[in-house]
Order: C-alpha cells, then sequence, then structure tokens
C-alpha cells in the first residue's frame, strides 16, 4: 500500500499541549473569584440611590442569583458536552455556526470579558488609592485634546493598566502559577466578606426596614430594571469557567459540580453582605456612596476598619482579574484555534505551556480599556453586551438538544425546558430594559459587536485559503 492510500488521521486537538492542572476545589474557586471583583464594594450605594427600598434591593440580589443558577444549569450541559477552551464560544459555534460564535469572541475580546478585567481593575485602583492617596482615580495626570473634548487619564487609570500588565506576567509562566494565586486570593477574600456580616450582626447600630417594599418613586418597576443591571454586572463573570475546560481534569464532571456550587456559594456571598450594609448604615446614609464597604465597615469599626475593607478589595479585585485573565486569554486561544483571529494566538509556549501569545494580546488591550470611560459606563457596556449573547447562549440548549440530540451528555439540565426558558426570559427583559433605560451605552455595545463583521469576513476567508492549501 502506498503512503498516498493511508486514511487521513484526525484533526489536532488544540487542548493537547496545555496542562489539566485544575480541580474540582479549584475550579468551584475560579468561578467565585471570577464573580466577586469590585461591585459588591462598590455599586450598592449607587443602586440604592436609584432605588430605594431595602426589600427590592435584596430581592434583585436574589433574583440576580436565580438568573445565574438557571444558567449554570444551562451552561452545565453544555460544558459537559464540549470539555475544551472556549466555553460560550464553543456552544455557540457548535448552535449557530462560525458567524455568531465569532460576534461573540469579538465582542469579548473587544469589550465584554476584557472590559469587565478594566472595569475590576479600575475598581482596584479606587480602593489601592486609599493607601496611596497620590495614585487616586480623581488625580488626573494626562489630559490629551480630541476633536470632541479632552481625553484624561487619572493616575488611578494607569495603577489600574499596571495591575492588568502584572497579572498577564504571573499567568504567562504557567497555569500551575497563575491558578495557585487566584485560589490563595479567593480563599483570603472569602474569609473577610464571611467576617462582615458577623460583625455587622454583633453591632448593628442601624435597623433592617424592609418595609414599605415599594419606595415612592415614579417609576419603581423601571428603578429595579435598572438596579437589575449592576446586580448582573456583579454576577458577571459566573460562565467563565468553561473558558478554561481544556486545562480542568475530568472537565465532564468537573464543570458542572463546580459552576452549581460556585453560584450557590455567591448567592449566599452576596445577600449576606447587601445585609451587612443595611445593618451597619441606614439606607438614606447608603444611597448614592461609591466606596459603601468602607463607609459600611467605618461605621462598625472605625477607621482601622476602613483600611481593613480597603485591603480586603485590593486582594479580592486582584483575585478576580487573575482569574478573569485565564479566562479571556483562553477565549482568544480558541479564537486563533479556529483560525477566526491572528494564528498567532493559536500557539502554546514551549516551556511553560500556556497560550502566551493570547494572553499578551488580552492583557494589553484590557489595561488600554482602563484609560477610556467611567466605571459606570465600562460596566453598562460590559453588561448589555455579556446579557445580548447570554440570550443566544441559553437558546443554544434548545437547538442543540434539537440538531443533536444524540450527541452524549454527561449531565443533563435540571429542569428542562423551563430552567433553561426562565434562563433565556430573564436575560430577555434585561436586555430590553437596558436598551430603553441606557440606549446610548446600548449603542456603543451594539456598534462594537457590529465591527466583527468586516474582521469575520476577513478572517474566515484566511481559514478557507488555509483548509484548501
Amino acid at each position: 500500500m502506498t503512503p498516498v492510500a493511508r486514511v487521513r488521521s484526525a484533526p489536532a486537538d488544540p487542548d493537547a499541549p496545555l496542562v489539566r492542572a485544575i480541580g474540582i476545589r479549584s475550579a468551584t474557586l475560579l468561578v467565585i473569584t471570577n464573580v466577586i471583583g469590585s461591585a459588591i464594594f462598590l455599586t450598592p450605594g449607587t443602586m440604592a440611590a436609584t432605588l430605594p427600598s431595602e426589600s427590592l434591593l435584596l430581592l434583585a440580589w436574589i433574583a440576580g442569583g436565580a438568573i445565574a443558577i438557571c444558567g449554570g444549569l444551562t451552561y452545565a450541559e453544555m460544558g459537559a458536552m464540549y470539555p475544551r477552551s472556549g466555553g460560550l464560544y464553543v456552544f455557540l459555534e457548535e448552535a449557530y455556526g462560525s458567524l455568531v460564535a465569532f460576534l461573540f469572541g469579538w465582542a469579548c475580546m473587544l469589550v465584554v470579558m476584557t472590559g469587565s478585567i478594566a472595569t475590576v481593575a479600575v475598581g482596584f485602583a479606587k480602593y489601592f488609592s486609599y493607601f496611596v492617596p497620590a495614585l487616586s482615580t480623581t488625580r488626573e495626570v494626562v489630559a490629551l485634546p480630541l476633536p470632541w473634548g479632552a481625553w484624561s487619564i487619572s493616575a488611578g487609570q494607569i495603577v489600574a493598566a499596571i495591575s492588568i500588565l502584572a497579572l498577564g506576567a504571573v499567568n504567562y509562566v504557567g497555569i500551575k502559577t497563575g491558578n495557585r494565586l487566584q485560589a490563595t486570593l479567593t480563599v483570603v477574600k472569602i474569609a473577610a466578606l464571611a467576617a462582615l456580616p458577623i460583625v455587622a450582626l454583633a453591632l448593628h447600630p442601624a435597623t433592617l426596614v424592609l418595609t414599605p417594599v415599594a419606595p415612592p418613586i415614579a417609576a419603581p418597576l423601571a428603578a429595579f430594571g435598572i438596579v437589575m443591571i449592576g446586580v448582573m454586572w456583579a454576577y458577571e463573570g459566573w460562565y467563565y469557567l468553561p473558558f478554561c475546560a481544556g486545562e480542568i481534569a475530568d472537565a465532564r464532571r468537573t464543570v458542572p459540580a463546580a459552576l452549581l456550587i460556585g453560584i450557590c456559594t455567591l448567592i449566599a456571598i452576596y445577600l449576606t453582605v447587601n445585609v451587612a450594609y443595611m445593618l451597619a448604615l441606614p439606607l438614606a446614609e447608603i444611597r448614592g456612596v461609591e466606596r459603601i464597604a468602607e463607609k459600611a465597615v467605618t461605621a462598625l469599626l472605625g477607621a482601622n476598619g476602613a483600611r481593613l475593607v480597603a485591603a480586603t478589595v485590593v486582594v479580592s479585585t486582584l483575585g478576580c482579574n487573575a482569574a478573569a485573565v485565564i479566562a479571556t486569554s483562553r477565549a482568544c486561544y480558541a479564537m486563533a484555534s479556529d483560525g477566526l483571529f491572528f494564528r498567532a494566538a493559536a500557539s502554546v509556549h514551549p516551556r511553560y505551556r500556556t497560550p502566551h501569545v493570547a494572553i499578551v494580546i488580552a492583557c494589553v488591550w484590557s489595561a488600554l480599556l482602563t484609560l477610556t470611560g467611567t466605571y459606570e459606563q465600562l460596566y453598562t457596556w460590559v453588561t448589555f453586551a455579556s446579557v445580548a449573547f447570554g440570550v443566544l447562549g441559553g437558546l443554544a440548549i434548545f437547538r442543540l438538544r434539537h440538531v443533536k440530540p444524540g450527541l452524549p451528555r454527561p449531565y443533563r439540565t435540571w429542569g428542562y425546558p423551563v430552567v433553561p426558558a426562565l434562563f433565556v426570559a430573564a436575560l430577555g427583559v434585561l436586555v430590553v430594559n437596558t436598551a430603553l433605560e441606557k440606549p446610548a451605552e446600548s449603542a456603543i455595545g451594539i456598534s462594537l459587536v457590529a465591527l466583527g463583521l468586516p474582521a469575520y469576513w476577513y478572517w474566515s476567508r484566511s481559514r478557507g485559503r488555509a483548509l484548501r492549501s
């Protein structure tokens, strides 16, 4: 038999060069630390200004957690079906094809995941300035004249950018190193957050008032929808774990279990921390306060408590971004492996066995994003684009059940089809409400996604030529 007559070998597994070093404990911590960044320390005060009702604010956190649970149950099935790097990018590709998957990946690299990293880094800088006031986000160091106005860059924004690049350097030299760092930071911040409600219950200078439920404002329902933007931002990142599936040991079992355990833990943490804020301060003193955790613990413990909170937030945000850098770079790696991004991003470092080019791309772009926009603008852009693709991700399970019924499913979504339908419906309502209440930011999010169309045309043609050659 001549060599020409041999059967063509199967395509190489792009995840084969990676190290499956993440176990169930580390995977669960990844879910938690990907989510808990700066939002729980910064957004509750802004939310209270929009919706001055302790009952409805707590209900919003429960509703956000319920949506995340439904999403976790839904994504767990698809994560077990496709245990490879890329997460939602892979689910969308299998369900709808490469265009939809690429636009999601493009949005992730342009603003969703990188913007999330940038926003958390800005939150890190806000609290880091507690110890070094000269590096505050309010201290302008550069003002660049542009046709539409001056572009101001603060010292804090520069600190935020540097923090991202430093985390990228840690992850560059190995998944074990990066995973060890995020796990350590996660344990520290969970311990600190667990202490907050205990202290508040012991001292509780304020009283938790749950009535009246509806506040005396013009449109409480619309206000609840706006508040949900902040809540969903606070829960943003729970679905990042499947992006790292190519480096998770026994991913078919580990991904579903870690998602469910992690999200349930998050709901408990967010509820108890918000109750702690409300026990520390009356609602009138919470409304509009940006650094709410600092003010609440100062009311409980004095100046030393404020320093403790500031240190906790610094650790929390660093841990969140340490995990997010792993997930974001793997999304970049998955796109490049499919030939739909810069081919260099699909390379694996021969010594460290990490997607080193993808890490550099993700971190450099995230660092640049810290130099643009305010905290609220960044998380609104992130949340709108993320939730819009989340709707498609939720619908993907229905399509995959229909077009690929025989594919092995090591885990099947509990409560199907009701649970995925609730997830899709809740996100759909949030998308519509965000578009109505934040039209400018939503339009920016849509425009950024649309910019991916010519990029897809270019890379898909290049991939087609490579396959033909």
